[in-house]
């Protein structure tokens, strides 16, 4: 049964916002208290935030779709909906988001290091927010706004200082457990380690991690074997540590040419070029394995390797490895830069950056995009004419009708709002906007065809008082 899983297509969805509520006031002698209505509630953001305590992604491998909490609708008498509750995703140290296209979104490294994968929707405002002079009792509210989905792949990279390479069989296994604490399974046959395996190495006053890698064969940087599933978790590493089995039962193998084969696959993969090198000849104890680790160690000399001959059944040459690494380890600490504090960059919207953009596509269809007109659209209610007409005043103020003028739109053209595969078309008529006709009474809009009979019988009523006052005036006695 797998135990181990180091790359996963992951599911996020975060809470969708909570809806608006349209509510009126009302109590014992007074029936119409002004709007009420609170906002509904924040939907629940996906997080992902890195855990020591977490080594594998199996977790997710079995439940690949996670979801947060939606928030609560608002309800009367101004009382607002319930946030909902935030998903936090423990994830293994080490571990790189991507999308689905393979660009990076996050690199988390670091005890308790976060990452939004999906942000929750806004909660829509009820009446009582969207109340003002022009509109005192609004017979509508805002939808809640979808939360976040995403399709994302974590892959998961070791975070260790050294990283033992070689073929399978040479050793590697059985080097971790002697230099740490790790307990790695050791047979011999190859492709005993199947997972990568770490340690703990503690050389003076140096402390530093080990990571035994699966074993590689030719070919792994393409695919073959386990290698291209696991040299991934060499490129963190600071120290590479090629272990060579000297005392191999495969006639058509030598040490140096294993060695070859690895740098050559290394060399493939990419990006380890400046890694510097070490050279394990392992299994010294037999007299074969002496005999040839005598015979190749000046050749690797010549080409630049530190070499060591180790024994990891006898315990031989150890504290030797073990200190030589943690020197190289200590000089690689001290030449990494200092990590300064994350600075908070503010940029300010441009003067001339009106929030959204008109592109024409075809003869008589436009379309609209922007982060406020398209969440606009998401929150509004197209089965009630009074929200649709608050969505046309709201673009009609950031300038989307007069974009359009410019754009070229004519009456009852095609206009979209948001993306291809998600946009609201409708066909435009332009609002008048010369503006004198628009005025009124104080508080009033007659785009508002709103009967009112008590209004029109208080006219009326001046109408006949006036008519009566002017037959007064023009009646005189003899």
């Amino acid at each position: 049964m797998t135990t181990f899983v180091d790359r996963v297509e992951l599911h996020v969805a975060a809470g969708n916002g909570g809806h608006g509520c349209a509510s009126v006031h009302r109590e014992k002698f007074k029936p119409l208290g002004g709007p009420d209505g609170g906002n509904g509630g924040r939907g629940g953001d996906v997080i992902l935030v890195v855990d020591q305590d977490v080594t594998t992604l199996l977790d997710y491998h079995h439940h690949p779709h996670r979801k947060a909490t939606n928030g609560q609708p608002g309800a009367g008498d101004n009382r607002e909906g319930k946030n909902g509750k935030d998903l936090v995703l423990p994830v293994p140290d080490g571990t790189v988001v991507l999308d689905q296209n393979g660009e990076v979104l996050a690199d988390l490294v670091g005890q308790g290091t976060t990452f939004v994968a999906g942000r929750g929707g806004r909660g829509g405002l009820g009446n009582a927010a969207l109340a003002s002079a022009r509109r005192k009792a609004p017979g509508f509210a805002l939808l809640g706004e979808p939360g976040e989905t995403r399709e994302i792949v974590l892959e998961l990279k070791t975070v260790a200082d050294v990283a033992l390479v070689g073929y399978p069989s040479a050793g590697k296994s059985s080097l971790i457990s002697v230099l740490s604490a790790a307990r790695p399974k050791i047979a011999d046959y190859p492709f005993t380690t199947l997972v990568p395996n770490l340690g703990v190495v503690t050389a003076g006053a140096t402390v530093y991690t080990i990571a035994d890698v699966p074993g590689l064969i030719p070919g792994a940087s393409q695919g073959k074997g386990l290698g291209l599933e696991f040299l991934r978790h060499v490129e963190r590493c600071e120290v590479l540590v090629h272990v060579l089995d000297t005392a191999t039962l495969e006639s058509d193998r030598d040490p140096v040419s294993d060695l070859d084969v690895i740098e050559e696959e290394l060399a493939q993969y990419g990006g380890l070029e400046n890694r510097p090198r070490v050279v394990v000849l392992n299994k010294v104890d037999i007299p074969d394995g002496k005999d040839l680790a005598d015979m190749i160690r000046p050749d690797l000399e010549e080409r630049g390797y530190r070499v060591f001959e180790v024994s990891a059944v006898a315990h031989q040459g150890l504290k030797e490895l073990s200190y030589a690494l943690a020197d190289i380890v200590a000089k690689a600490r001290a030449a990494k830069p200092v990590q300064e504090a994350t600075r908070i960059v503010i940029r300010p919207q441009a003067v001339d950056d009106a929030g959204f953009t008109v592109t024409q596509e075809g003869e008589g269809f436009f379309r609209v995009r922007g982060e406020k007109p398209e969440r606009w659209v998401r929150q509004t209610d197209f089965n009630n004419d009074e929200a649709v007409g608050y969505l046309a005043d709201r673009l009609n103020r950031l300038g989307v009708e007069a974009a359009l003028l410019k754009a070229g739109a004519r009456a009852m053209d095609g206009v979209a709002i948001g993306p291809e595969d998600n946009a609201v078309v409708f066909d435009w008529e332009p609002s008048v906007t010369a503006g004198a006709e628009m005025l009124g009474r104080r508080g009033e809009d007659h785009r508002l065809e709103a009967p009112r009979p008590a209004a029109q019988r208080r006219r009326d009523r001046d109408a006949e008082r006036d008519e009566a006052a002017q037959e007064y005036e023009g009646f005189r006695p003899f």
